[in-house]
């Protein structure tokens, strides 16, 4: 019994210890970030809402794309696909952008993907406020399919640190993986429905086969946030699996790959 008792507050420290480490180092990056900027994390708010300023001008305005309620519309697909865009864009070269600490004896750089990806989601959630006031000005109110928007941001944070540890585990070896992954972002963004309908370019039979992952997701944050509906299960529980076979896959090729980083940097 002592024996069972010592191991679970091992493993209670050991917890503690990462949680306490992946909070400083989220600290750390955000304060690096915005040091000495005169607006501070204001800057979190500048892209999402210059995108926002630009497709609404075009698409909405000079196209006359006919979607109700469009800025709010527009601005979740500017947020949900910006943090996946800038985590993703970010985290190959996590490790060769870290050389101090991939050195360090010790430290554990499983912790790296995480730390990456909630500095991203910081930018995310502080940006939330602006997406509530435009829906609540376009009439559209708290519903309570609203309480699935946590489940929505873990299968979204699950499928981003997935796919992060692969790509900083490439990086290190080919140092051209982080400009493909520039480029392949870029131009995932426009076969994502940021700022169109999906209804509007492809008949509903045909999106079965549409495999990009951020379709179904950003589907499902518009379908809770403008039509108070929950998100469809079957995609949810399709998205969560990917993401856990992603994180799995993902980590162990990083873990099997690590001994390596201090070598090649």
């Amino acid at each position: 019994m002592s024996i069972t008792t010592n191991l679970n507050a091992g493993e209670r420290r050991r917890w503690q210890h990462a949680w306490d480490l992946l909070t400083v180092l989220v600290e750390r990056d955000l304060k690096i970030l915005y040091k000495r900027s005169s607006l501070g994390f204001g800057w979190a708010l500048v892209t999402p809402l210059v995108q926002l300023l630009i497709f609404s001008f075009i698409f909405h305005r000079v196209l006359a794309i006919e979607i109700e309620n469009y800025a709010s519309f527009v601005f979740i697909g500017v947020l949900v696909f910006g943090w996946f865009q800038t985590s993703l864009g970010q985290s190959s070269a996590m490790i060769t952008g870290n050389r101090a600490l991939v050195t360090q004896p010790g430290f554990p750089l499983t912790l790296l993907p995480h730390v990456m990806v909630a500095v991203r989601f910081f930018h995310f959630a502080i940006a939330m406020p602006i997406l509530f006031a435009l829906l609540w000005s376009g009439g559209i109110r708290p519903g309570w399919s609203w309480l699935s928007l946590p489940v929505l941001v873990g299968v979204q944070y699950l499928l981003i640190v997935g796919l992060s540890y692969p790509l900083a585990s490439i990086n290190v070896i080919y140092r051209d993986t982080q400009h493909i992954v520039g480029v392949a972002l870029q131009m995932m963004m426009f076969v994502t429905p940021v700022f169109y309908s999906l209804e509007k370019v492809m008949p509903e039979q045909a999106r079965w086969f549409y495999l990009n992952p951020m379709v179904g997701l950003l589907e499902s944050w518009r379908s809770v946030l403008l039509n108070d509906a929950w998100p469809d299960p079957r995609m949810i529980g399709a998205l969560l699996t990917l993401g856990i076979v992603l994180l799995v896959l993902g980590r162990k090729l990083f873990v099997r790959q690590s001994h390596l980083f201090a070598e090649e940097l």
